[in-house]
Parts: structure tokens; sequence; C-alpha cells
């Protein structure tokens, strides 16, 4: 394994001393080293992936040095447009380093919401004709792949270092932010739960939350079948459970969602409210981090998520952190007529045995869809 510190310090004698993007687990190590050495200025963890190719792309055009932006690869799809129609050579020729995590990268176990993105993580790269490495565990192999990247960005192209598993070692973010607050997501996610109805139905965003439903379910000898548990396509929960709403206006469905997803496509709320079902509740779990990748912080805190979905049509919207409130408002909400916001406030992190889903993505789709014929 390679030293992060190596690794960037190394990316910093070429230059390259700015930041974007979606933390990935593959790359905790590398994103806490960055966040102790690199200000707020230099180092943001972007809405998604592509705003971050334009947060690159505005400070290569302010200073004239290529910046760097990390992300899984599960991140591709979202820079796909702004690398064919802002940085290629054909349009502005702005030149880019992007760090991706291989998850699901073939011959190696990962979870199923992996596997077909491992699969093309190289294509498409290829197909945008992004130059690439898989970056060696050894440093001084690392260090000529680093070489040729850094020649790349000075002929003004896009080039890619890809990470494995177990390619970084180990390194404890030493500025860790506590949010403060005191009840926990999970305690927050079956509170919720325990008040839906036989018909009510949860789609539940990627990560943390949709593992904690799972268990949920299984403590308290429940099947799977009323949940959908979004297990990869971060940020398109509350527009699948539109989906489900719209279909059938007489059944209560709930969405369960982080408040890292919820600000990666945040365009999504204005579409359910613009829709205005009234079988709609939008549950935000907001702890301020991307919990799943290593905790590196969101500004899921540091803006007003209440006042963005007031201000975009939704009926009724409540702000909540702590459990006392919680219970009070879910008396409430099952006698209103949605859209229904509500944003839970919990504290950072989860317990260290929470397992994850052990049925499979399709039996999952199954079994809700038979539900749902009820």
């Amino acid at each position: 394994m390679i030293s992060p510190a190596f690794f960037i310090k190394s990316l910093e004698a070429y230059g390259i001393d700015f930041y974007a993007g979606v933390p990935d687990s593959l790359l905790k190590n590398v994103c806490a080293y960055i966040t102790d050495h690199f200000d707020a200025n230099h180092n943001i963890v972007s809405a998604n992936e592509g705003a971050a190719i334009g947060l690159a792309a505005g400070h290569y055009l302010a200073t004239g040095q290529p910046g760097c932006v990390y992300m899984q690869n599960s991140g591709e799809g979202n820079i796909i447009n702004p690398l064919a129609s802002l940085v290629d050579r054909e349009v502005y020729n702005i030149p880019l380093l992007l760090l991706i995590g291989w998850r699901g990268r073939p011959g190696v176990h990962d979870e199923p919401q992996h596997i077909k993105q491992g699969k093309v993580t190289v294509d498409l790269l290829d197909v945008m004709g992004v130059d690439h490495e898989v970056l060696s565990k050894d440093e001084d192999t690392a260090a000529g792949q680093i070489e040729k990247a850094a020649k790349a960005l000075k002929n003004k192209e896009v080039f890619a270092i890809i990470i494995e598993k177990d390619t970084f070692e180990d390194y404890t973010l030493q500025n860790v932010e506590t949010n403060g607050l005191t009840m926990s997501r999970e305690e927050a996610i079956q509170a919720v739960a325990a008040t839906l109805g036989e018909s009510d139905c949860i789609v539940s965003t990627t990560g943390m939350i949709s593992r904690e439903l799972f268990e949920y379910r299984v403590a308290m000898n429940q099947g799977h079948e009323r949940d959908f548990l979004t297990v990869g396509s971060m940020g398109h929960a509350s527009q699948i459970a539109l989906g489900i709403a719209l279909a059938q206006p007489e059944r209560p469905v709930w969405c369960f969602d982080g408040d890292g997803a919820t600000i990666m496509h945040m365009g999504s709320m204005a579409i359910v409210a613009s829709k205005m079902p009234k079988n709609y509740i939008h549950v935000i779990f907001n702890n301020g981090a991307h919990d799943s990748v290593g905790g590196q912080p969101t500004v899921g805190l540091k803006i007003n998520l209440p006042a963005v979905a007031e201000a975009v049509g939704y009926k009724s919207v409540y702000s909540v952190d702590n459990k006392a409130d919680l219970e009070v408002v879910l008396n409430k909400v099952s006698h209103l007529e949605g859209p229904v916001f509500l944003e839970v406030k919990v504290r950072k992190g989860n317990r260290k045995n929470l397992g994850r889903p052990t049925t499979t993505p399709i039996q999952n789709k199954e079994a809700l869809m038979q539900f749902l014929k009820k």
C-alpha cells in the first residue's frame, strides 16, 4: 500500500492543490488526508460528481492550474456530460485529473449495485477518450504513473487514476467535526418505521439508511416486502417514491432520504412538490455527513433544507432534532395532506456491527411489486 501523504505531496509537486468531489470508501484515507491539509476553498465536497468537474474547470480558468476530482466509479455517469461538453479538447480543452475508486472490479467480491459499474469503469473512460492508469500499490511505480498523469495535464488532457481496494495506507482524520446531536439515525428510522400503517410503503436511499431499515425489520420479525431498498443510484430515491405515489394515490408512500443524497439532486424536491402527491411523505435523516464512505462532511446542517422544501411547495414542513419532538410530529403526519417534508437531524455514525441486506435487489423488487398489487 502507499501513503496518502506520499500520493498527495506527489500531486502537489506538479501544481495540483485543488480538490473537489464526492467521497468514496476506497478513497476515505486519502480524502481524510486532503481534509486535514487543505482549506475549505481547496477541498470541496460537491453536490455531485458533475458539479465537481465544473468546480475544477472554474479553478483552472482562474489559476491556470488543473484540479483533481475524486469519486466512486458510480459517479462516472454524472461526469459524462461535463467531460464531453465542457472540458473535452474539442470544446474548452481544460486539463483535469480524475481520482476514481474502482468498486465492483471484476474478480473482486462486492455488493450487487457495484457489479455492472465495476465491469464498465474502464470502458467508459475509453469511450470518453480519457487516458488512465490503475494506481500501483508500490510507491516507486506509482510515482511514474503520477508523472505520466502530470504530462497529460500539461498537454491539456483529462487523465484518470483508478484506485483499487486497499491501495492506500490507513490515515485517521485529525480534524473531526461532531454535530452535537444526540439522536442516532437508527433510532430515528425505527421511530418512523414503527408508525407506518399496513398498506404504507417505504423507498429508502442508498447506504446506511437502507441497511438500518432492513435490520429494523429483522429485529421486529417483519418481512421486507413493504420497503424498496435503493442500494445504488444515489440521489434518486425521492423520484422512485414519487413514481409509486402517483401510480397509487391512495397508498401512503414514504421516502427515507439522506442529506447527501438529497443535495446531490436537489432539483427533485421541486418536482415532488409540483406534482402535489397527497400521499407522499419525504423524510430526510440529516447528519451533515456522507456516513457510508468515511464520514466526510456535507453542507446538510449548514443549509436550511426545510426552507427549500417550503419554497418549492411542500404542503407541510417540519424539522426535529430529538425523539420526543419526532414522535409529536409523527402523530400529525398521518392526518396531513402531502407532500409532507420532515427533516430529522441526527448524530453522525452507526453501529460497528451493522449488517447488509441479505436479500438480493431482484428479490427485494419482486416482493415489493407483489405487495403493491394488494
